[in-house]
């Protein structure tokens, strides 16, 4: 799941909304609830069928242990997709095909070599992994260890220049994070936090613009900077904003490139216990700067940096081999559907859809294997059952989410339409989707819908959950949620869809770290979730209306958030 969260904006309402709105406020929820026909009957099948003969935890195991991490642009995404397209031709699926889109920054890569170890004062294992799109080293190169306290780039350049060849740089201090939440780090939704998330009514005022935090604490030098550079940028735009060293601006790292550092060493400040994170990548240009950097675990960084303090000299080895494929710009969505054979709806298409690449330390399974092996299970539920729906069915599974949902968004632009500064510039198709229901927050138990503020759809989905409520399936909720696929979808008024889920370990273990693995599943929860999205799935491939739709968007802003199409 992609970290940026962004909320939907409100538009001009479209007449079928209104008129739903409209229902709404006269006659109660749980009677529109009542007047929906859901075909509960093969609801019963498609549940039977997934608790006595489920493929989903073998499907994981595929996808996790023997194709394990999936970053976009890596020739292990494509050895793993052509897995997933060889299952649903099995299955029977039509028209399952790869999908291309292009980027200008696309670079394939993968990590084939790594170690990290600590020579002086005495061996040890420095737990790290490599960062994406990092450098290789030369074999194993060895070096002193140093921790560089340089608060800007001027800084840096002035105390450190002819000082740093060979040696592996600690760009911050260590974070001392002693033990003081003892909440379990595995949770589950509690019924009164459920009621809260159900009680919630929709919210009219958008987020509040957020500057960039002042610098403080600065020496006269970087003092003399951060003016600089914010009398030279756009206002709010300075690369100094945040005050400290900034690894992610070029001149930096190439700099540090042509002083022969070893190596740069991340610290990972978000996750303890060995949890490495590894969710931002170096430059994934060509012809960017290339030095070698790894994330390397709180607790090995906090031990080297704390030697250093005491005077004491690090020598550390590094033995990273990377491969770079320059010729992997493009990358591609995954497609096969069920046909239609109402003739009158079979145009109109219902999408299922999750990310199916990953970052690369652990093997993708709860970001986002998880919801791709859910869609895949799903699909392969109703082709098992042999169910022929009114609509066609269709899964996307799609690349490119961690760097910022681009998989789904080029595939938004491409059938459904355009936001820009001129207005919304809608397809044909765009009038023929029904609706796309997305999984994206782990392998936790769904227990009900991010409505994203399409309140007319809640006695829809109220219905549509009776053959779960007693598993724990019950909320709805008006409110919106961010940072996934769906987004694509709501920028350009369609109703897209992310399921509410229990969190178990998902944001506190597993999320962009390398403890995304298979053992983090929960099997029972996965099996509930593929019955419950080919259910949504049929039942709204089944009904006699589409869903409502969400506001139609206006012009694109200046400034419009990630993830809404463009």
């Amino acid at each position: 799941m992609h970290a940026l969260r962004t909320r939907f904006s409100n538009g001009r309402a479209r007449l079928t909304t209104i008129t739903f709105a409209a229902m709404l406020v006269a006659v109660p929820a749980a009677a529109l609830a009542a007047q929906e026909q859901p075909d509960n009957a093969t609801v019963e099948r498609i549940k039977a069928e997934e608790m006595n003969h489920s493929q989903i935890m073998d499907f994981m195991s595929w996808l996790s242990d023997v194709y394990g991490p999936r970053l976009t642009w890596s020739p292990n995404l494509t050895r793993a997709a052509n897995w997933a397209m060889s299952e649903m031709k099995q299955w029977g699926l039509a028209n399952v095909h790869e999908e291309t889109w292009d980027t200008p920054r696309g670079l394939g890569w993968e990590n084939e070599r790594f170690s990290l170890m600590a020579k002086t004062p005495i061996p040890f294992i420095v737990e790290a992994v490599p960062q994406a799109w990092s450098a290789s080293t030369n074999g194993t190169v060895t070096g002193p260890a140093m921790l560089v306290t340089a608060g800007c780039s001027d800084e840096l350049e002035a105390n450190y220049a002819g000082k740093l060849r060979n040696a592996f740089i600690l760009t911050t201090p260590p974070e001392n994070r002693p033990v003081t939440d003892f909440a379990p780090r595995a949770t589950r939704y509690s019924d009164s936090a459920l009621a809260v998330m159900e009680a919630a009514q929709p919210n009219a005022g958008g987020r509040g613009r957020r500057g960039a935090p002042p610098a403080t604490n600065l020496s006269p030098v970087c003092e003399q900077q951060a003016a600089r550079e914010a009398a030279a940028a756009p206002a709010g735009r300075g690369r100094f904003g945040r005050g400290g060293l900034n690894l992610g601006d070029t001149s930096t790292v190439r700099w540090l490139e042509r002083q022969g550092v070893a190596a740069i060493l991340l610290d990972d400040t978000r996750h303890t216990g060995g949890d490495i994170g590894t969710n931002n990548g170096a430059s994934r240009v060509n012809g960017a700067p290339r030095v070698p950097t790894v994330h390397v675990a709180q607790e090995s960084y906090g031990r080297i940096a704390r030697i250093l303090e005491k005077h004491v000299p690090v020598t550390l080895a590094l033995d990273m081999q990377n491969t770079f494929y320059p010729a992997n710009t493009s990358s591609f969505n995954i497609i096969g559907e069920i046909p239609g054979t109402d003739p009158a709806l079979k145009d109109q298409v219902v999408m299922i859809g999750a990310h199916f690449d990953s970052w690369h330390s652990g093997d993708g399974a709860t970001d986002n294997g998880a919801g791709s092996g859910v869609m895949l299970e799903a699909m392969r539920l109703l082709k098992t059952l042999n169910l022929h729906p009114r609509r066609t069915i269709r899964i996307a599974l799609w690349t490119g989410e961690e760097e910022g949902l681009l998989g789904s968004a080029a595939y938004v632009r491409q059938h459904f339409g355009t936001r820009d500064a001129s207005g919304f510039h809608p397809t044909p198709e765009q009038q023929r989707l029904a609706a796309y229901f997305n999984v994206d927050n782990g392998s936790g138990k769904i227990r009900g819908v991010y409505l994203q503020g399409i309140e007319a759809e809640r006695p829809i989905f109220d219905a549509w959950m009776a053959p779960f409520k007693n598993d724990g399936m019950r909320t709805l909720t008006i409110n919106n949620t961010g940072g996934t696929d769906h987004l694509s979808f709501i920028g350009v008024g369609l109703p897209g869809f992310q399921f509410i889920q229990d969190p178990l370990d998902y944001g506190s273990v597993t999320h962009h770290t390398n403890q995304d693995v298979y053992e983090r599943l929960q099997p029972d929860d996965m099996k509930f979730n593929a019955a419950v999205v080919a259910s949504f799935a049929w039942n709204a491939a089944q009904r006699d209306a589409m869903l409502p739709r969400p506001p139609e968007p206006g012009p694109l802003a200046a400034r419009g958030g990630r993830g809404a199409p463009r």
